[in-house]
């Protein structure tokens, strides 16, 4: 029905009336016209929602393996067409499918210990023929499987080689209805293929090949990124390798390509730039650069890698197959508080100066706004320590004369003794490849791995936003003296003198019109909602931690059964635990989602399960 505006009319009967009053003719009055209609009141609008819009998140599904500490549940992604999750399953060497079709709708009754979904397994040979350049055939022993992506229905898993040093293949499946696969492939990848994905329109599958040293550094094969076409669900037989040495390049026009034509003056350029370079001698670019994980513009054109323990984002161009290199910076961590010591054994937070963070990030995802593209990151931090080559020190190790023997600058010195000295700043992991810049023995600055944080970058890696240290401060709130616990053993403060609760997984998902990031603590089992849908204006949502602190266990993941008892573990109860060493983060759309509603599905290495989360509007 046409509502009238009473009050327009109003005016439109005054104007109408002195138009008329101005005509100098004289004429009779006209009859009495008929009374207008008044229109009905309208109804009233919606409500508007408020920023940020609050969010439940409640477990509505969980499959565990039985397996503890072994990596039984890592990697995970999402078939529509059969409406399952896939996950990989290190300990058996295999993917774990599980179906669900018929997922609940409603919270489990116990979100920690439910085991409501069963699984298939997806196996795959460990010896698989490929071809070479020239297309002649080999054969490749097959090691351990590292990742798995799906687009459509096409299926590739990344297993490196039998030997890690030497090149791994990805296998490619098709995929039914139901989940199971026909074999269609392998094509050669690099040294430890880590992390496989497809370019949005499926064109491409983008490899970061990490080439890992071995233990003592006698063998440390190049970092590279494969490039696999596709065409009609029909990879190629050989994929094209970007060179993290030769296909290196700058966009400052200040620098020509003789400025970049060896690995020397490359090396030189980027570690003046700020990208962090730390191995023995006869370390070169391409060997230290640990290629970790990798995302795609939606324009299929551009993709980042991130090069976690160099602090950098690579920029890939998938047109010319070149990379750029961007060092990330560091996160000055003397502007916020943080907790550096695990001996108190509860949260105490402190700002230091002169102490900073590599933000090293481990996941990495993107997403668009205003048509431009930024990145997110898991600033996780790692080190590299190995019987050849170690960087790793705490900081009472710096001046103990039986170890590095050397020393603080004097605000440093001083600080470390009003902190508390061995046992509180003592404590913190540092680097040595950074700190002492004139290398005369003196740490002027601190630098400690990891940013306690997640970021985000824009398509030239400069920083728009850092969660600076809301994760520390939002978790002990919520956890109190269980905060930043290990995953091994329910021991809280345990992981304040390393990495604290180390951001290990990211992702990023649309609910309502909202761009949300969901970020995983690999340690405590932390899980943190925010609303970045415009990147200058973002904020924190919500958390969530499915894991039962009052559960006593203990296992070593460095053991070959880490629930050894003959080495004092004790696994008898773990399963009551919840949820340990979230390693990865899927999120399906609301269109995609069995149920019609967002769904995040987590796997956790620690504890070898998967947690599938509702996550709807308040």
């Amino acid at each position: 029905m046409l509502k009238i505006n009473k009050y327009k009319a109003g005016l439109l009967t005054i104007a109408l009336s002195m138009g008329l009053s101005g005509c100098n003719i004289d004429g009779d009055n006209g009859d009495q016209g008929i009374q207008g209609v008044v229109g009905t009141d309208g109804s009233d609008g919606s409500d508007g929602k408020s920023l940020p819009r609050a969010l439940n998140v409640e477990v509505v599904g969980r499959f565990a393996t039985g397996i503890y500490g072994k990596s039984a549940a890592e990697i995970v992604q999402f078939h529509k067409n059969s409406n399952s999750a896939f996950a990989i399953n290190g300990a058996s060497n295999q993917i774990e499918v599980i179906n669900l079709t018929d997922l609940s709708t409603t919270e489990v009754g116990d979100p920690v210990a439910d085991e409501s979904l069963s699984s298939s397994a997806f196996t795959f040979p460990l010896s698989v023929s490929v071809k070479n350049t020239l297309g002649v055939e080999k054969n490749i022993l097959l090691g351990a499987v590292n990742s798995i992506a799906i687009k459509g229905d096409l299926l590739a898993i990344a297993i490196e080689g039998e030997v890690k040093q030497a090149p791994g293949a990805i296998l490619f499946y098709s995929l039914s209805a139901s989940g199971e696969g026909t074999f269609i492939k392998a094509v050669e990848a690099g040294a430890l293929p880590d992390m496989v994905t497809f370019t949005p329109d499926g064109n491409k599958v983008l490899v970061a090949n990490e080439g890992e040293p071995n233990a003592d550094y006698s063998n440390d094969p190049e970092g590279s990124i494969s490039v696999i076409s596709v065409v009609d669900m029909l990879p190629a037989d050989v994929a094209m390798t970007i060179n993290l040495g030769s296909d290196i390049v700058f966009s400052d026009d200040n620098l020509s390509p003789e400025h970049y034509d060896t690995d020397e003056k490359r090396f030189a350029i980027l570690a003046k730039a700020g990208v962090k370079f730390a191995g023995p001698t006869g370390n070169t670019v391409a060997k230290d650069l640990e290629p970790e994980y990798i995302t795609t513009s939606s324009n299929n054109e551009i993709a980042y890698v991130s090069l976690q323990e160099n602090n950098a984002i690579g920029i890939i161009n998938l047109k010319d197959l070149t990379i750029e290199v961007k060092a990330l910076g560091y996160k000055d961590l003397g502007k916020y508080q943080l907790d550096f010591t695990n001996k108190d054994e509860v949260p105490e937070f402190k700002s230091i100066q002169g102490l900073y963070g590599m933000y090293q990030p481990d996941t990495i995802a993107s997403y668009s706004w205003n048509g431009s593209t930024f990145i997110v990151s898991a600033n996780e931090g790692d080190a590299r320590d190995y019987d050849g080559y170690s960087e790793e020190v705490r900081v009472k190790d710096i001046i103990d004369p039986d170890e590095l023997n050397q020393t603080l600058s004097t605000e440093l010195q001083s600080q470390y003794d009003e902190s508390g000295g061995k046992n509180y700043l003592g404590r913190l992991k540092v680097t040595t490849a950074l700190g002492d810049k004139d290398q005369d023995g003196e740490f002027e600055k601190l630098f400690a791995y990891g940013a306690r944080s997640f970021s985000i970058w824009d398509k030239n890696i400069n920083l728009v936003f850092d969660s600076g240290d809301d994760f520390g401060k939002i978790s002990s709130a919520i956890l109190g003296n269980n905060f930043n616990a290990a995953h091994t053993e329910n021991k809280g403060d345990n992981r304040s003198d390393d990495k604290g609760g180390e951001p290990e997984a990211i992702d990023v998902g649309e609910i309502a019109g909202r761009t949300y990031a969901f970020i995983s603590q690999e340690r405590a089992g932390d899980l943190f909602v925010y609303d970045i849908t415009n990147p200058f204006n973002t904020a924190f949502v919500t958390h969530y931690n499915n894991r039962d602190f009052t559960v006593d266990y203990e296992m070593d993941d460095d053991l070959a059964d880490p629930c050894d008892s003959n080495e004092g573990m004790d696994c008898t109860q773990v399963n009551m635990a919840g949820d340990l060493g979230p390693e990865s983060i899927k999120f399906i759309s609301a269109a995609d989602s069995p149920t019609n509603t967002p769904l995040l599905v987590i796997g956790n290495e620690v504890s070898g399960t998967v947690t599938v989360y509702q996550v709807t509007e308040q």
